[in-house]
């Protein structure tokens, strides 16, 4: 079932975002005066078409889902173009037009981003408060002062709302090697300023969160240890743990809610340990092999559970986001921008080798989020929905031939020379892109099967 929902979660996913980079390139080329000849999602051989519009236009269903395309009158693709409709080829537009056109699509991206931001904002959200639930000792969120109770109000001179801008305003700093600066209350109502040495903090998927490296946890709902999901292959699997069972004990240690436990079996990596859970009104007692989560340093351990929500315990450490349409609207466009500058700045650092390219992530990955995402609920699926489309913005505007990026270097070279690249340039370009993309593709795969083997998935 999980499954299920994760494949068609990847689907719903995909088809909105391509739909929509598409429908910006074809709403401006038919606003322009461009004939469109196709419209598709995805590539290949077609598997449904209908033909539809004033200009006959054909819109297609292909074999291969992840990309699509339209496809413009253009006497450079071979279209046999009459002379009443040469007007309306793409190739006959000012370069100005042409700009325009191809950049339509990473711009409907982005304000797909700004329009489910301001939705979200308006309608309010319950996230997690930016309370210090417990600092770790000898960690940086200790030397810096931290203790549980704190309610950080302010980090970097901005104004927090919940745990997950603390997130954001951490990686931020700490992927410049940073301090950063936050305004924090205390449990007695006093507000003072301290300063986060963020210095060795990793942005690396093959490395802990960014806020469990510094040593922060958010306040944690006592939610009872009620088993929802056994992932299949799982030690838990294995150990005959059942969804609907209550974990009692583990290696003698009581369970009186699930943080507990998900901590006593971090730390008993690759130890094999009683498990006592309560099933039906009986106790059952198992034994469960606790493997290590590859990479982790120091190593976490991990039964492949999930538990069983309980909303109630988890409102208790909640807060409410809520903006007027007006606020939200700017806090929209705020978070695409945060988040485009940050995408640019991560690539750059990967580029000069600062941050692991481990971090690339491909489809297999995307569509895992997609589950997840999808699992926790529409807001969680909707935001996820406007992160990937900011992400597919950004990299479609990279200056890499094949990509809407190379066609605006191109159309910058023709600015600037008076006068079209040649086509063997524009041939030679088209080959190194397509080199290019094609070792991103392979890199995106590979991380995303090792992810899938080493557990960080």
């Amino acid at each position: 079932m999980a499954l299920l929902q994760t494949i068609l979660a990847f689907i719903v996913a995909i088809a909105v975002l391509v739909v929509i980079h598409e429908l910006g390139h074809y709403l401006v080329a038919r606003w322009s005066g461009v004939k469109v000849l196709r419209f598709s999602f995805g590539f290949g051989r077609v598997l449904w078409s209908r033909r539809a519009g004033q200009d006959d236009t054909e819109w297609a269903i292909c074999a291969f889902p992840l990309g699509g395309y339209v496809k413009m009158l253009d006497e450079r693709e071979g279209d046999i173009v009459p002379a009443k409709e040469l007007h309306r080829a793409f190739n006959q537009q000012s370069v100005w037009v042409r700009s325009l056109i191809v950049l339509a699509g990473p711009a409907a991206n982005f304000l797909l981003a700004i329009v489910v931001y301001w939705v979200l904002f308006m309608t309010g959200q319950f996230e997690v408060a930016s309370t210090v639930g417990s600092v770790q000792p000898g960690s940086a969120a200790q030397r810096a002062g931290l203790n549980s109770g704190d309610r950080i109000v302010e980090a970097g001179g901005k104004e927090l709302q919940s745990w997950g801008d603390l997130r954001w305003a951490v990686i931020e700093s700490a992927i410049d090697g940073a301090t950063l600066s936050l305004l924090v209350q205390s449990a007695d109502g006093e507000r003072v300023e301290r300063k986060l040495d963020l210095r060795g903090v990793s942005i690396d998927d093959r490395q802990p969160d960014p806020m469990q490296q510094i040593g922060l946890r958010p306040p944690m709902p006592q939610v009872s240890p009620v088993v929802g999901r056994v992932l299949p292959g799982s030690p838990a699997e294995k150990a005959g743990i059942q969804p609907g069972d209550r974990i009692v004990l583990l290696d003698e240690v009581a369970i009186p809610h699930f943080q507990v436990f998900a901590d006593t079996v971090a730390a008993l990596s690759g130890h094999t340990v009683p498990v006592r859970v309560e099933r039906a009104g009986k106790l059952v007692d198992l034994t469960v092999s606790i493997e290590s989560v590859a990479g982790s340093q120091p190593p976490r351990g991990r039964v492949g559970i999930e538990v069983k929500p309980d909303p109630q315990a988890q409102r208790i450490t909640m807060t409410e986001v809520f903006y007027g349409p007006v606020d939200a609207l700017g806090k929209a466009m705020e978070s695409t921008w945060t988040t485009t500058a940050f995408s640019l700045k991560v690539m750059w650092r990967m580029l000069r080798g600062d941050v692991s390219l481990s971090n690339v992530s491909g489809p297999l990955t995307i569509a895992d989020y997609a589950g997840k995402s999808a699992r926790a609920g529409l807001d969680s699926f909707v935001s996820f929905i406007a992160l990937v489309s900011i992400s597919l913005g950004v990299l479609n505007l990279l200056p890499v031939p094949l990509l809407d990026g190379g066609h605006l270097l191109y159309y910058l070279a023709e600015i600037i020379r008076g006068k079209p690249l040649s086509e063997h340039v524009m041939e030679l370009g088209q080959r190194v892109g397509f080199v290019l993309l094609g070792c991103l593709m392979l890199l995106a795969f590979f991380n995303d099967i090792n992810r899938q083997f080493s557990g960080l998935g």
